[in-house]
């Protein structure tokens, strides 16, 4: 739910939806959320100084209701 949550957020933000992905992992410290975007969308998605991505980790944290989850936006090169 958490994961398909966060890929319908960050493909309404973005300029090429269809290059969005939301992949899940599980660790010992909890949920790993990783957002991968297009290189040409990476800003819209981090924001001026973090806010867009640190808005989308305060949904996702307040989604999870108590789990531990982390959000983390993949630089990637394609």
């Amino acid at each position: 739910m958490l994961q398909a949550s966060l890929q319908h957020l960050v493909r309404a933000i973005v300029d090429n939806p269809d290059d969005a992905t939301v992949a899940a992992r599980g660790g010992a410290k909890g949920d790993l959320l990783e957002v991968r975007v297009h290189p040409d969308d990476l800003g819209r998605v981090i924001g001026k100084g973090g806010r867009t991505a640190t808005a989308l980790r305060t949904v996702i944290n307040a989604l999870a209701d108590g789990k531990r989850v982390r959000v983390d936006v993949v630089d990637t090169d394609f």
